[in-house]
């Protein structure tokens, strides 16, 4: 994670314990995930034909299979077939916009911390 990263999540959670986000407008209030606000208005249309078709747009797709990856390397026992799909999922995050962002096909270090406690032996 980059030092900026780590500064902002510790302000964000600093913040939420003194209760600063307590009284915002809206809180409470169901998300209105039906807002294409941010979708140009020229693709609005063919995005929202693309959605009720059961499509995602390429940048959502890929954390879909990142998901995948994931959850199919919590039942993998063969150490090739689980080094290929962390392989898979690092190549993945690299081809995803947080991969992009910061130019680098590595695994974040506490991503992986926590993915590789999650498939220790139990």
């Amino acid at each position: 994670m980059l030092i900026l990263d780590v500064i902002a999540e510790k302000r964000i959670r600093e913040a939420r314990e003194r209760g600063e986000f307590d009284d915002l407008p809206g809180a409470g209030a169901p998300l209105d995930l039906e807002d294409d606000a941010l979708v140009p208005a020229e693709l609005r249309a063919a995005y929202r034909v693309l959605k009720n078709s059961g499509f995602l747009p390429p940048e959502l797709e890929i954390y879909s299979e990142i998901r995948d990856a994931e959850q199919l390397l919590q039942r993998v026992a063969d150490d090739d077939e689980r080094t290929r799909l962390v392989s898979r999922i690092n190549f993945l995050l690299g081809r995803s916009a947080a991969g992009r962002r910061h130019g680098d096909l590595r695994i974040d270090q506490e991503y992986f911390e926590r993915l590789a406690e999650r498939l220790k032996p139990r």
